[in-house]
């Protein structure tokens, strides 16, 4: 009688460990490993911290114009001077792909190519560019609001601001345009949720 009661102790705590065993593997994954939660490609930021500033900004022939004039939509947002080297008019080729892979919901995302300097843009570029929102806007300006990563300059990031005017996201430098369109995605989808 003895050995039963032994028997089915053990045969009560095997039930017992097999039925909380996923509940300490995941304290044990959760408090112990710590797997790395991140799922999106750019870099949050914190809005409260970089307010968009006054930044003067004026159309290419001089109209002042600032970003607030595109709240409703989503900014993606590129900095670089008017010369716009190979490294710029990649950015502008992926903003401008990137918008399109969003397909009916291209509608909701603005390009903006803030320009620092006073040159003039080659209107080869403005062409192949057309519906990009072309800016001039003082660099000291852009430079003293924009967050950077080490080692990199405001012209190295492509940057997101949300439709109530808030930068909300940095993607890294020499981004992959796929990982991008990811964060987009997301971004769009749940922002239309409610």
């Amino acid at each position: 009688m003895e050995i039963n009661k032994s028997k089915g102790r053990w045969k009560l705590m095997a039930v017992l460990l097999v039925c909380a065993s996923p509940i300490i593997l995941s304290y044990l994954t959760y408090y112990v490993i710590k797997p790395q939660s991140r799922t999106n490609y750019g870099a949050f930021i914190d809005p409260r911290e970089y307010p968009i500033p006054a930044l003067g900004t004026t159309t290419l022939d001089g109209k002042p114009l600032a970003l607030d004039a595109y709240q409703g939509k989503w900014i993606m947002l590129q900095v670089d001077g008017a010369e716009c080297p190979a490294v710029c008019e990649k950015k502008l080729h992926d903003i401008r792909q990137l918008r399109l892979a969003q397909g009916k919901e291209m509608e909701r995302i603005e390009r903006v190519w803030l320009i620092t300097g006073s040159k003039p843009v080659d209107t080869i570029l403005m062409r192949e560019f057309d519906g990009t929102n072309m800016l001039r806007a003082k660099a000291e300006a852009v430079r003293a609001w924009l967050p950077v990563e080490d080692g990199t300059t405001m012209s190295d990031h492509i940057y997101m601001i949300d439709p109530l005017g808030n930068l909300m996201m940095r993607f890294p430098k020499d981004a992959d345009p796929n990982k991008i369109k990811k964060d987009v995605t997301k971004l769009l989808k749940a922002s239309s949720i409610g």
